[in-house]
């Protein structure tokens, strides 16, 4: 769907482009703004509507955290309205904090930075506008249309230093805001990663050292090291050989499982079929008396009543050329085989009788003996039981990358950044060429080797610069989120949480250069090369300078297209909802195929979704004193991708990879980038007009931003990594206070305040239940106080009345926390396999026959009267369903 949008988007994006560079008096950038806002508004309005529309029947598809049985009664969303439009005060009504308290960390400030971004763009209008607008409009450039209000207008230089000033008061309002926020993130994750829901979980207490050193991997010394405050140790053993027969097993296993339910099936449309033609009915009169008679016979007995042995499931041993054998009775004979020795393989892991590869996995008694731990200095060596990680889920770990050692990661490390530089340099070229493609009709009048383009007729050549760029400019940006990942995971990462903020690193940089700033030169060289090629060489600065202001027409279209088609088309989901009726139509042969449909919810990949709306927050800065019109543009365009992200955090989204916040911080710093380019441009600008006043304070500005910046990460990196232990004792001393005791040497927050909660001191924080909490530290600060001073107004004691309250009790079976940290080959089950109930009785012959090799059961599905496989979705929770563990 994204790529799909991207090249509409595109094919209307072109008409935007093709202004950059001509004639100061011909400019028809008004009249492209009208052209791309009017079919975008349209097709939005018409996705919003259909959306109106499907969301009162598609319930699985646009509200399934409502009511999904999968999901734990604590996690789902209060149902809205069913009617078109009588649902959005409801909606409004739920606090972003309800995505914190139901959802996950990370949803919860993804909202707040698109909530964050809107308000910087929209602060940026209320200060530029009235100054600039007035400045660059009077500015007697001969600029007309939307140019006149942009910086290419001023040709008068002492009006430069309005821009400086209005600079200063900008960029350093945008640094202030990533400051606040960082504070902001530090308080919040503190509270969040030392609350009860989170501090009492497994992965809270466990520490991850890779690159162990071979004479460490004894459990006997590794405790000796840590002493009696470790709990449990697992050393990471190679399970290669493991992996590749329990993948074995369980493909067998759904083999078997899809051979039965084909049979039952086959059966079935023959029964149906004869009592269709008004035979068989005295026999159909007394099944139910005869199927128990036969559950014991031979296998396939009942079966063969309505169907030929040839008609039974089989398959080739080997394709094409392999022998064809019966799939049930082989897949049975193959159970028999693998179940045992998977069996013996994993009791051998168990007992420590393997390889061990060079990581461990040590469990503390508590939170703060594990951040001890994670905090120290283990190895004596450079390199060695580092890097250390804390809070890794196991559902999340990358296994195979546990086995690298130090050396190998160094040169994983270079070799996957290096590879992403070039990538970054050569992937330059192929998206020029699309660019310079769609505007090759421009190209051919001053190239002399293109001349012959004017030859093609007008249809198509208007395929090959509209549909032709959008298509392969799809295919490139499909393509690349996959190869960065694939590189964060060749990088030797040990979990998909820290895989995905590499990615977000690695597809920021790509937002930037190729997004930003190639599509920004690429979009006007097509136009400019007729002047640099008259004008010389020593025309190109004049040029350039001349043409960036006019390029930003090109990003109002981008965040117009970005506001209306990404906001309608994130609600709509169209391609999930024609995938989930069509290819479940089609796919899903087993009542397992359909359930794994039905009840697995669609996740964000936080590092490929964050980098695009912090791009677009940079092309809003950088434009912010260039060409401030922009910012309106952006202020309503992240606005509307925020509530169309909020709506399906809520309703649709699931959390698959949790990096506890640290996508926040990260998005927060590459936002600064914004900030340098807007100071580059502008010390760029003012050299090209040779404006010494303006050149010297925005390189006195350029200086003090840089010091700003380095100071401030300097003091909040420790922060953003560890738990400081100052709050683990406050922490105790607060829990205590709010069951009623008193912790000697404790005294209870001031009590005339109530800003965090409510008039009455009754907390609301998305929890659904009001749990009454002890006053909050400070009086109810006006907006202005509480915006200067997040140190004292949004600090750990407030902050933390927002995380998650009895929302599960996390407590481990024996068996769960003795296989939490071991290679899920290891602690792997033999699947218990389900299939439909029939009334021919072959389903109990099957269920009998084949539970003597695997655990098998007929429960909770069925064929209905038009042999239509139905399960039974009301209960939500299938033979199959496991209940999530909270690691």
């Amino acid at each position: 769907m994204d790529t799909t949008m991207h090249a509409f988007n595109h094919a209307i994006l072109r008409r935007a482009t093709g202004e950059t560079g001509s004639d100061d008096t011909t400019s028809n950038s008004a009249s492209n703004l009208v052209s791309t806002l009017i079919p975008v508004a349209l097709y939005s309005g018409a996705f919003f509507l259909l959306f109106l529309i499907l969301r009162r029947s598609q319930r699985r598809i646009y509200a399934p955290r409502t009511y999904l049985g999968a999901l734990r009664e604590q996690e789902r969303s209060p149902d809205l309205p069913n009617g078109m439009t009588n649902w959005f005060g409801a909606f409004f009504d739920i606090p972003d904090s309800y995505v914190l308290n139901h959802n996950s960390l990370d949803g919860f400030l993804f909202l707040r930075y698109l909530k964050i971004a809107t308000a910087m763009c929209f602060v940026g209008c209320c200060l530029t506008w009235p100054i600039l607008f007035p400045v660059n409009a009077t500015g007697g450039g001969g600029q007309v249309q939307l140019n006149i209000i942009s910086f290419s207008n001023v040709a008068k230089h002492n009006r430069y230093y309005a821009h400086v000033f209005v600079a200063w008061a900008y960029l350093s309002f945008i640094m202030y805001m990533v400051a606040r926020e960082s504070i902001y993130y530090i308080n919040l994750r503190q509270a969040y990663l030392l609350s009860p829901l989170y501090g009492s979980r497994i992965s809270s207490r466990t520490v991850l050292f890779n690159s162990v050193p071979e004479n460490y991997l004894n459990e006997a010394k590794l405790r000796r090291m840590f002493g009696k405050q470790l709990k449990n140790l697992w050393i990471v053993t190679d399970c290669k050989d493991l992996e590749k027969l329990v993948e074995q097993r369980d493909k067998v296993a759904m083999k078997l499982e899809g051979a039965e339910t084909k049979l039952i099936k086959l059966a079935n449309a023959a029964r149906l079929k004869s009592i269709k033609n008004g035979a068989a009915k005295h026999e159909e009169e007394h099944l139910g008396d005869n199927v128990g008679g036969n559950v014991d016979g031979e296998s396939g007995s009942v079966a063969a009543r309505y169907i030929d042995t040839k008609q039974r499931p089989t398959h080739r041993l080997k394709p094409l050329i392999g022998r064809k054998v019966d799939t049930i009775n082989w897949s049975r004979s193959e159970l028999e085989r693998l179940i045992p020795e998977i069996e013996a393989d994993q009791a051998r892991h168990r007992a420590g009788e393997a390889k061990f590869v060079s990581s461990v996995f040590a469990e503390f008694y508590t939170q703060s003996e594990a951040q001890a731990a994670y905090q120290m200095l283990a190895h004596h060596q450079a390199l060695h039981m580092s890097p250390r990680f804390i809070g890794v889920n196991p559902d999340e770990i990358i296994w195979k990358n546990l086995r690298i050692k130090w050396w190998e990661r160094v040169v994983r490390n270079i070799s996957t950044i290096a590879f992403i530089c070039l990538l970054v340099i050569l992937w330059t070229i192929p998206v020029a060429v699309v660019g310079a493609i769609s505007n090759i009709n421009v190209l051919d009048q001053s190239v002399f080797f293109l001349t012959w383009i004017q030859k093609i007729p007008t249809v198509i050549l208007g395929v090959v610069t509209g549909l032709l760029p959008s298509a392969l400019l799809s295919v490139l940006m499909a393509m690349l989120p996959i190869i960065l990942r694939l590189m964060a995971r060749l990088g030797g990462l040990p979990s998909l949480s820290r895989v995905e903020l590499r990615t977000q690193n690695f597809y920021f940089t790509f937002q930037v250069i190729q997004v930003f700033l190639v599509t920004t030169l690429a979009s006007s060289a097509a136009a400019t090369v007729t002047q640099i090629t008259s004008g010389g060489v020593g025309s190109i600065t004049s040029i350039l300078s001349t043409n960036l202001p006019l390029a930003s027409n090109f990003y109002i279209s981008y965040f117009i297209l970005q506001g209306l088609s990404l906001s309608s088309g994130t609600v709509l989901q169209i391609a999930g909802l024609i995938l989930y009726r069509l290819l479940g139509k089609f796919l899903d042969s087993t009542p397992r195929k359909m359930y794994k449909r039905f009840a697995n919810l669609s996740g964000l990949g936080w590092g490929t979704v964050f980098p695009v709306f912090t791009n677009l927050c940079v092309i809003a800065i950088t434009y912010s004193i260039i060409a401030p019109l922009v910012l309106g543009f952006a202020s309503i365009g992240l606005y509307l991708v925020y509530l169309a992200y909020r709506y399906n955090l809520l309703f649709v989204y699931n959390t698959n990879v949790d990096t506890k916040g640290l996508i926040y911080p990260r998005a927060l710093q590459q936002t600064t980038v914004g900030v340098y380019l807007a100071t580059v441009c502008l010390i760029g600008l003012f050299g090209t007009a040779a404006a010494a006043g303006p050149i010297v304070l925005m390189v006195i500005f350029l200086i003090f931003i840089i010091l700003f910046h380095v100071s401030l990460n300097s003091a909040i990196d420790p922060l953003i990594t560890y738990l400081p232990r100052s709050l683990e004792s406050e922490e105790e001393s607060l829990l205590a206070l709010e069951d009623g005791q008193t912790m000697s040497g404790d005294s209870g927050p001031d009590e005339k305040g109530t800003h965090a909660g409510t008039a009455d001191g009754v907390a609301r924080n998305g929890n659904g239940d009001e749990k009454a909490l002890p006053a909050p530290p400070q009086k109810k600060p006006n907006f202005f106080t509480k915006w200067l001073r997040p140190d004292k107004f949004t600090d750990y004691y407030t902050l933390r009345r927002l995380v998650p309250r009895n929302f599960a009790d996390i407590v481990y079976a024996e068996d769960t926390e003795r296989n939490a940290y071991y290679n899920p080959a290891i602690a792997s089950p033999t699947p218990l396999l389900w299939i439909p109930r029939d009334e021919m009785g072959i389903s109990k012959q099957e269920v009998r026959h084949t539970s003597r090799v695997i655990p098998i059961t007929d429960e909770d599905a069925y064929f209905d009267d038009k042999n239509k496989l139905v399960w039974n979705q009301e209960q939500g929770r299938p033979p199959v369903w496991q209940e999530k563990i909270y690691y």
